[in-house]
């Protein structure tokens, strides 16, 4: 056998090896946790273990999944690790800017013209709550001006409590803030120390609520009753899914949307529709239309 072929066997039995040690991982959490992460991407799993492995000083895959079977706290603490997430306001300039200028105005105008005359928005993996608070941002300020007349309300879902928690507290750093012009902090936020609180008045047509995203029990937040959205944002999680569960998830959220309805993504995710014969409005705006 040759060096070259020697170096390609190797490899493929070391890759066989990690994914019967994460398969070992993956069966041992659902027993320990009672939660199944064999639904995530393989190159996320794989780069959350990692940091895991480096983080409790273990040498190798056997030496952290020997500490997972002797302390039940590194599993749950591997698992939060897992469902921390990220997010920032105005995360997509370009996205953000396509709608407040062409998206709501839109939607507005054909709200004008029924008797429903409320904006339906689902904001289905709103994390500490930066990206429910943007959108509502926009339409208090259509709302206060061209939109007047026109109500809204944002059901923002999470499938972490604790995050759930944050947005409703809606306490951010400066630092948080760095996407949001002055007038906007100045206009929406309270100032104690070095915290920014979101104002009272942005919480108003908010309702924040636990949701599964791959529930099988729910096509939509309870709390919404019929679903019937004229928008949808799902950014930045797609990708943490392995395709068969994207598949499930984009069909729950396409479900959900009223006619001529608008889906977004993150701008990494925009090729995951595109592959799914999705429509972009607008070229790079991760923006599509149902």
């Amino acid at each position: 056998m040759s060096p070259a072929k020697r170096a390609g066997v190797i490899e493929i039995e070391k890759i066989k090896k990690n994914m019967m040690k994460s398969n070992a991982i993956a069966e041992l959490l659902l027993k320990s946790q009672g939660f199944d992460i064999s639904k995530y991407d393989e190159i996320f799993m794989e780069k959350l273990l990692r940091k895991r492995i480096a983080e409790t000083c273990c040498g190798t895959e056997d030496d952290y999944y020997s500490l997972l079977q002797q302390n039940e706290d590194e599993g749950a603490r591997f698992l939060d690790s897992l469902l921390i997430s990220y997010s920032e306001f105005f995360r997509n300039p370009l996205t953000f800017a396509v709608l407040e200028r062409v998206i709501l105005p839109a939607i507005m105008l054909k709200k004008a013209n029924t008797k429903r005359k409320e904006i339906r928005i689902w904001s289905s993996a709103c994390a500490a709550g930066q990206e429910t608070y943007s959108l509502a941002m926009l339409l208090k300020e259509f709302r206060n001006g061209e939109g007047a007349g026109i109500n809204f309300r944002i059901f923002a879902t999470d499938y972490c409590e604790a995050e759930l928690d944050l947005a409703r507290k809606g306490q951010y750093s400066a630092k948080a803030l760095n996407n949001v012009n002055l007038r906007r902090v100045n206009q929406w936020f309270t100032k104690q120390g070095n915290t920014y609180t979101v104002k009272h008045e942005m919480k108003e047509n908010i309702d924040y609520s636990v949701f599964d995203l791959l529930s099988e029990e729910f096509s939509a937040p309870p709390s919404s009753i019929f679903g019937d959205f004229d928008l949808v944002v799902c950014a930045n999680m797609l990708f943490y899914y392995k395709p068969e569960y994207r598949k499930k998830i984009l069909e729950k959220l396409t479900h959900a949307l009223a006619g001529g309805g608008f889906l977004i993504t993150g701008e990494t995710e925009r090729e995951i529709l595109l592959h799914n014969n999705f429509e972009e409005v607008y070229p790079q705006s991760a923006i599509f239309r149902i």
